[in-house]
């Protein structure tokens, strides 16, 4: 089995300015001692470190990529907000929608990560590799046709998609997006079309604030094309398994894509900054197992993933790794150094079944089986 693996040491040096957390520095706000802005750089590296580390890095097929040309870029976004985000890159950064400051060259780094994703996604689609995982930053699943937003400033898998569709013709795309926060700008995308099903698990009411309801269900030609599951804060690791049984895997039983896409966020996990999940690198372990497999069932095995957020530099090279031991079929022998303490703060039997029948009920108002 060929895992391609897309990375670019630029997308590391693409820079947020200076932050603590999520605000910017300044007034009474502190310069940060630590990482500074909580889209680091380091998290990333440090997944990458460890797959290196741990010796499975030996085992992918690591590629570069070109950059998104403009032409590219155009099928997703409008003329004038790639020229407004061009502009304010070259003068020294600043920030073209919400809550995404940048730095003097994002708007090249950007098109690198989006050119990683399109080449996972060819090499997926021609069978030059079995499967792939894109190491993209920035990230992708905020941001809208015409705004950057939530730290993502091009829209990398809608970007890829449409190229992929330009040069092989109509595609069906499953986007699983199990980032913690709603995929607001991936569902904005394609909200109108039938050919792309994007499917958001997120943390209720976590970022945007507004948006992700499971009542919102597409438009028009996009009736029945996205599914947003909402799950309460805290659900943990039974919160996922829960909406994959129920939810999530008989809804891409029913639309039988020909190839699933990932959005992978490891921010679900339970010692992140920015949610209150409680997930675990078994976790993500599950799903990837669960949507390999499918995949193998429905569209030939045709799957990739692309990074998202995550903003814990502690556990997310442990839930990218597991991740990646899953699509390449090898193991080894790293462990998630903190499932015991993440494990412990599981929520009790009783919010389990609560958080069950929430989604019993979406599952049967939406007639999904």
């Amino acid at each position: 089995m060929t895992t391609g693996f897309y990375h670019d040491e630029r997308c590391l040096w693409h820079t947020t300015g200076e932050h603590a957390l999520i605000l910017p520095v300044g007034g009474y706000v502190q310069p940060p001692s630590g990482a500074g802005h909580a889209e680091s750089p380091e998290t990333k590296r440090r997944f990458k470190n460890l797959l290196e580390v741990s010796g499975l890095w030996r085992k992918l097929d690591v590629r570069a990529a070109e950059p998104v040309t403009r032409a590219d870029m155009l099928r997703v976004h409008t003329a004038d907000y790639l020229d407004r985000f061009k502009a304010t890159s070259d003068a020294g950064g600043g920030n073209s929608g919400f809550y995404s400051p940048y730095g003097r060259g994002s708007f090249e780094i950007a098109a690198i990560s989006a050119g990683l994703v399109k080449r996972a996604l060819q090499d997926v689609l021609t069978r030059d590799a079995d499967n792939a995982y894109a190491l993209s930053r920035p990230p992708g699943h905020h941001c809208l046709p015409d705004a950057s937003m939530g730290f993502c400033l091009l829209a990398n898998i809608p970007i890829a998609l449409e190229a992929a569709r330009a040069t092989h013709g109509p595609l069906r795309v499953a986007v699983v997006d199990w980032d913690v926060h709603h995929g607001n700008g991936t569902e904005a995308i394609f909200y109108d079309r039938a050919d792309t099903l994007t499917i958001s698990l997120h943390q209720e009411n976590c970022f945007p604030l507004e948006g992700g309801g499971w009542q919102d269900r597409g438009r028009g030609e996009g009736v029945g094309a996205n599914l947003n599951i909402p799950l309460l804060p805290g659900g943990g690791h039974q919160a996922y398994m829960d909406a994959f049984e129920l939810l999530v895997l008989p809804a891409l039983r029913a639309y039988k894509p020909d190839l699933i896409v990932i959005a992978s966020g490891f921010d679900a996990n339970g010692v992140d900054p920015l949610a209150r999940m409680l997930a675990y690198a078994d976790t993500y372990r599950a799903m990837a197992t669960q949507l390999k497999a499918l995949a193998s069932e429905i569209c030939g095995g045709r799957i990739l993933a692309v990074h998202e957020g995550g903003y814990s530099e502690v556990l997310v090279p442990f839930c990218g790794h597991a991740v990646i031991e899953v699509l390449s079929g090898q193991s080894t022998d790293v462990i998630d150094p903190l499932y015991n303490i993440v494990f412990a703060q599981q929520p009790p039997a009783d919010m389990i079944a609560f958080q069950r029948a929430r989604l019993e009920a979406q599952a049967k108002a939406l007639s999904i089986r």
